[in-house]
This record gives structure tokens, C-alpha cells and sequence, in this order.
């Protein structure tokens, strides 16, 4: 049994960004098909735009993103810092602010979670 955290950081301004969020979306559907496997999906800092970009069913990325998102958490302080507050909310996304408004990775390792950072 495999407990691993998927941290996105990854802004939405780049080809390389949009290939972290895949990559990101693709480990994290790995460990929630994975009979045991515990995973924690998290859009942080600048990740935290991904969200409304991926609630959009035409994005080329929508289905997979479906596929993990109940397994979603968004960092309550960027996603109003980035201005996505709203479209978190429509997206009935559990906001995480543990510490100071932000996810505890503290909490995660003390867990036994692996952190991986997209």
C-alpha cells in the first residue's frame, strides 16, 4: 500500500506547465486505480488556476482530470490570491488551509504520505 500526495504547482502560462499538469493528473489516477493506494490530489500556489481551465468539458484534459477529482483539494489562500476562489467553490472543491491558509505538507509527511510536485 502506496500513500502518495500530487502536489500541482504548475502555472497555466507554458507548454511545459500544461505538460506538468498531465503528468501530474496521470501519477495521481495511477495511485487511485491502484487497489490500496492512497492519494491526495493538490492544487497549489499557482496550480490552483488549473482548476477552472479543467472544469471546462472541452478542455483536451477534462476526462482526466475527471477521473482524479474526487480525490481533489485546493490551497484555500492561493486560490484567492489567484483569483480562481470562486470557480474552487463552483467546482465543489474541498479547500485546505491547515496551516496559515495553506495545505500542512508537515501533516501529509507525518502521515507517512509521499510528496510528489508537479
Amino acid at each position: 500500500m502506496a500513500k502518495a500526495a500530487v502536489i500541482i504547482l504548475a502555472g497555466t502560462e507554458s507548454h511545459a506547465d500544461l505538460g506538468r499538469i498531465v503528468n501530474g493528473l496521470e501519477t495521481a489516477k495511477e495511485f487511485a486505480e491502484t487497489e490500496g493506494d492512497d492519494v491526495e490530489l493538490i492544487f497549489d500556489g499557482a496550480g490552483t488556476q488549473w482548476v477552472p481551465k479543467l472544469e471546462d468539458e472541452d478542455h483536451d484534459y477534462h476526462d482526466l482530470y475527471q477521473s482524479v477529482r474526487d480525490d481533489m483539494a485546493v490551497c484555500d489562500y492561493c486560490a484567492g490570491a489567484f483569483g480562481v476562489g470562486d470557480a474552487v467553490d463552483e467546482a465543489g472543491a474541498v479547500r485546505l488551509d491547515e496551516n496559515e491558509g495553506h495545505p500542512s505538507i508537515r501533516d501529509l509527511v507525518d502521515d507517512d504520505y509521499e510528496i510528489i510536485t508537479f
